[in-house]
């Protein structure tokens, strides 16, 4: 019996239940863009209310082959091939400035193909990546200042920079603060990380000044009933979608703010729909779905048998939270309106697909944590 147990839990099997936390987002993800997005695709795109969906749908199609592509494939080969990561992250930056083209006032994508391609996205896949190299090989020099904090805030500096000369802040604030938490499980010492906060928080607030219209939305998002029909607009209508949801919702497919009230309802604020369809427990359950994500992902993390791929598993679970906290609390008006996606759930192909291949990693490392599974 016992040679039994140990014979299954040696077996090399994926998470699945962290496969299914994910399906089941991806599938909500589709019920919700649905909803969201069919007076856009109807009135916009030619009268197709299923416009944005089938985006979706082949998005999500593309990325659960990749994601079971990527976790057929051993996650040490990517310490080996760590300078090209850099490298390939370099050039897509580059890519960007030169070739890409500007959507809402922000130079994010570029065409290959025919295909619509957001750079960002792969550049935080490859800054984790690089990172958790990085820190494994000088694991014993961390807690060093010079060869620890200075080198490590280079180049944890040069990958947020490579995304905020794309005129994206948000984006790299997420890969600042995921690359800021897995300095500090590294062995960073903590005055050391106070020090790369300070320094994170003064970069943040010049990259705000050197733009206008986001000194505005930082104005606005203190009172954004003085603004109600410009900087102010999104808030006030994500406020009264959530408001209108009460506590059990008006029902799916009832929402009167996706209605051309609220701008990107099925993308920056579907979150906002979520609320006013399904109400308070809806989105709760959402928020469910998430800490069990977040439970799965740290749970191989720190099961995992060597340094890099825990710290790789700790990389790709923290790029998901903090992307899904700051969504959550742009919707709810907690901090200023910025375009930042749901995981899983909101519209968009190519963050979908590559999130979703990310996931084929962190599926690969849960093959070697030292957890039984039954």
């Amino acid at each position: 019996m016992e040679e039994t147990v140990k014979k299954k839990a040696g077996r090399k099997t994926i998470d699945w239940v962290l496969v299914f936390i994910i399906v089941v987002l991806v599938l909500f993800g589709f019920l919700m863009v649905y909803s969201s997005s069919y007076p856009d695709g109807y009135y916009k795109f030619g009268g197709d209310p299923f416009y944005f969906l089938k985006k979706q749908v082949v998005a999500a199609i593309i990325g659960f082959i990749g994601m079971f592509f990527f976790a057929k494939i051993p996650y040490k080969l990517y310490a080996k091939f760590s300078k090209i990561i850099m490298l390939l992250s370099v050039g897509f930056a580059l890519l960007t400035v030169v070739l890409g083209f500007a959507s809402n006032g922000a130079q994010r994508w570029i065409q290959i193909g025919g295909m619509t391609l957001q750079p960002s996205e792969i550049i935080k896949i490859g800054g984790v990546l690089y990172m958790s190299d990085y820190f494994t090989k000088h694991r014993k020099n961390i807690g060093s200042f010079t060869a620890g904090f200075i080198q490590s805030m280079i180049f944890i500096g040069l990958f947020c920079l490579l995304i905020a000369v794309q005129d994206d802040l948000s984006t790299a604030v997420i890969l600042g603060g995921t690359l800021i938490v897995m300095f500090f499980c590294a062995g960073a010492r903590i005055s050391h990380l106070f020090m790369l906060i300070l320094i994170a928080v003064a970069g943040i607030i010049v990259l705000i000044a050197m733009q206008p219209y986001r000194i505005t939305r930082i104005i606005a998002f203190f009172d954004p009933f003085k603004y109600p029909k410009k900087e102010g607009f999104q808030i006030i209508q994500s406020l009264y979608a959530l408001g209108t949801g009460g506590l059990f919702g008006m029902g799916i497919g009832k929402s009167r703010q996706k209605f051309f009230y609220l701008p990107e309802a099925y993308n920056d604020f579907i979150f906002s729909i979520i609320g006013e369809e399904l109400g308070f427990i809806g989105c709760v359950f959402v928020i469910l779905g998430f800490v069990i994500f977040a439970w799965r992902g740290l749970r191989i993390s720190m099961n995992t048998t060597d340094f890099f791929g825990s710290q790789v598993a700790l990389g790709l679970t923290t790029l998901v939270l903090i992307q899904f906290l700051i969504h959550v609390a742009v919707a709810t008006s907690s901090m200023p309106p910025t375009g930042r996606a749901l995981p899983f759930i909101s519209a968009g192909g190519s963050s979908l697909t590559f999130l979703l291949c990310s996931m084929g990693i962190l599926l690969n490392i849960s093959k070697y944590s030292n957890t039984y599974r039954n």
